[in-house]
């Protein structure tokens, strides 16, 4: 298992992780958190080299997928840089891509009964501007879990807030720094439930942020499906 004690504070900066083949030519990975080598729970960057493919496979506990670089594709079609999509429980599909692509991959994570599948293209999302000259888009919600991009002008940041079930953060574009440390762009952060912070930009940033869906600090995530991502 990797990173997968929920309670525990984790900081990575992915572009100083190692590539990692996965069981197809041409995928490659860099694991952030994972249950199991090939199933249950997982986190990771995905590398698709131009041409590469994966089998078909289902996701019997749902994928969540923001498109990093480049082109990622499939059966139902074309997903450019900066899409976010989710993939519902069991859905099927066999993803490539022509030109080569860099994803942000979540399986297996999906609440039991959160059946949406959707893909945000960056031309539709829709922003609102906040009372700080940042702005934000939201991208899904279900329950307690909340999904959206965040633009910081340099110099602003989020007022100190706690976060009860967690947070995720991945650094996009720019500087963002807290009491803890500095995070540059490709930095993943996650923050345990019940935990507090107060992150400033030190330049113009752009946030992936999840919030509201980590499991309690006692809870640990059951085994099940395929991770091939």
């Amino acid at each position: 298992m990797l990173n997968m004690d929920f309670t525990q504070r984790v900081v990575i900066d992915t572009h100083a992780q190692p590539w990692i083949p996965s069981p197809r030519a041409g995928v490659w990975r860099k694991p952030l958190a994972r249950e199991e080598a090939e199933r249950g729970h997982a986190t990771s960057i995905v590398r698709y080299d131009a041409g590469a493919s994966f089998h078909g496979h289902n996701h019997p506990g749902g994928e969540e997928i923001l498109v990093l670089e480049g082109t990622f594709s499939d059966e139902t079609g074309d997903f450019h840089a900066g899409t976010y999509f989710r993939n519902p429980l069991g859905f099927r599909h066999a993803p490539f891509s022509r030109e080569g692509c860099l994803i942000l991959v979540k399986l297996h994570q999906f609440q039991a009964d959160d059946d949406l599948r959707l893909a945000i293209e960056p031309a539709t999302a829709h922003w609102q501007p906040l009372a700080d000259g940042s702005r934000e888009a939201v991208l899904h919600t279900h329950g307690n879990e909340r999904v959206t991009l965040l633009e910081l002008p340099a110099g602003t940041g989020l007022a100190g807030h706690d976060h009860p079930r967690g947070e995720e953060l991945f650094v996009l574009r720019g500087l963002l720094s807290d009491d803890q440390g500095s995070y540059p762009a490709g930095t993943w952060l996650r923050q345990p439930a019940g935990s507090r912070h107060a992150p400033h930009a030190d330049q113009a940033t752009l946030l992936w942020i999840k919030s509201g869906h980590l499991p309690p600090a006692d809870a640990r995530p059951t085994a099940a499906g395929r991770a091939p991502g």
